[in-house]
């Protein structure tokens, strides 16, 4: 019935002068998503063609659906620039697809006006013949509960019904490239997608602590990451992991228990900054949502913020829980998420935390520990690795601490 799916633009067309640096990154990630299917992208100025080749549009779709900068596509079927066969194949179109009593509305869009009939005369046309030949349908202009789309182009004319709306947003990497705070919990994936959503490339920092904290809440990070690496450019995304635990543990022996957390934070900003700037990142993202946490107060956020000079993206600031599950849920991290294994800022919960620290408290409880010279430590020994959609690594399976169990890995790579 489809032999092609239209795919709109969206915001796109409003970026003047740079319009045609989107519309190429665009085109480049469709061309790395659809890459494993027999399809063929025809591309247009302001949209683009998939032709389907027999694929199943369902497969097509599952891809389409991780292209950022695609606001809605359409399941479309063209034909020959023929009034008759425009009736013709109308008609086979709305049969397929009602089969009981329903209303229904044409709508035309003459983009060749060389066509030698107005968009209104093709819509009375075609209207009066499908309710001549489909007892089934009934004129509603207004609030129809189907609506046939007609586009007449200088190439053929395309059916269609509805539109399906995308991703969004902007491609990935056209804003530059940042630096995602990476736990195993619900919420930093979450604003990492949203983050790709809005042409962000990005890169993940995750603090690990072994064995203070299980292998299993780094392999968590790794799983997150397949997922998340769908919507990368390349299908796949850089993660530093970062040697937590000597730090950690001067944390956890000389910081008084309600400041630990803004401390710790501190300290992971200090190494995020350090990580960012030797990789040419322009800002740091991380999963915070005001009020969620203690360390989430805008208070703790400020006191935390104190110690880095970078701009830091929280996409989602302003989001109530159950939305940021709901969003967890649809790109499919939820599951890994919460899998029973804490990081760095949940193992050692308080349980009295600072809701509103002091930034002059936290510097003066920082000089109990020489935390330049552990910062430039984890800094010096972080291991990176590229995370793609297909990735085998399963850092168990060495049975070591993960900074050891990567460059293993790394050996075979």
């Amino acid at each position: 019935m489809y032999d092609r799916i239209l795919v709109r633009f969206g915001d796109l067309t409003l970026k003047g002068k740079n319009q045609s640096d989107f519309i190429r990154q665009l085109y480049k990630l469709l061309d790395e998503k659809l890459s494993d299917l027999p399809v063929e992208i025809e591309k247009k100025h302001d949209h683009a063609y998939v032709i389907l080749n027999n694929v199943n549009y369902e497969d097509v779709i599952e891809r389409l659906n991780l292209v950022a900068g695609i606001y809605s596509y359409s399941l479309v079927k063209k034909i020959a620039r023929d009034l008759e066969t425009l009736k013709r194949e109308a008609l086979s179109y709305v049969n397929e697809l009602i089969t009981k009593t329903t209303t229904f509305k044409v709508e035309t869009k003459r983009a060749d006006k060389t066509f030698n009939m107005t968009s209104m005369e093709v819509s009375k046309v075609i209207s009066a013949y499908l309710l001549k030949n489909n007892s089934h349908l009934k004129v509603d202009l207004h609030n129809p509960e189907f609506e046939l789309k007609i586009e007449i182009r200088s190439d053929g004319i395309y059916i269609f019904n509805g539109q399906i709306r995308g991703l969004g947003g902007y491609p990935t990497g056209i804003a530059g490239k940042g630096l995602l705070m990476l736990s195993g919990g619900i919420d930093s994936p979450v604003a990492g997608v949203l983050a790709m959503k809005q042409g962000i490339k990005i890169e993940c920092i995750h603090f690990e602590s072994t064995p203070l904290t299980s292998i299993e809440s780094a392999q968590k990070v790794i799983d997150l990451l397949k997922i998340m690496a769908k919507y990368a450019p390349g299908n796949k995304i850089l993660l530093h992991l970062v040697p937590f635990k000597e730090l950690h543990m001067a944390l956890l022996d000389k910081i008084p228990e309600s400041y630990n957390i803004t401390i710790m934070r501190r300290m992971m900003y200090r190494i995020a900054s350090k990580i960012a700037q030797k990789h040419d990142d322009l800002v740091l993202i991380n999963g915070e949502s005001v009020g969620q946490v203690a360390s989430q107060t805008l208070q703790s956020m400020a006191t935390i913020n104190e110690v880095t000079n970078m701009p830091v993206i929280r996409p989602l600031a302003t989001y109530d829980k159950v939305d940021i599950v709901a969003m967890s849920r649809k790109i499919q991290t939820f599951d890994i998420s919460i899998r029973p294994f804490e990081d760095c800022c949940t193992v050692y919960v308080p349980k009295a935390p600072a809701t509103a620290p002091k930034a002059y408290k936290a510097r003066a409880y920082e000089e109990a520990i020489p935390y330049q010279e552990l910062v430039d430590k984890a800094v010096l020994n972080t291991k990176s690795v590229y995370i793609s959609k297909d990735s085998d690594l399963n850092l168990s399976l060495y049975g070591l601490e993960v900074s050891e169990a990567l460059d293993e890995y790394n050996k075979t790579k």
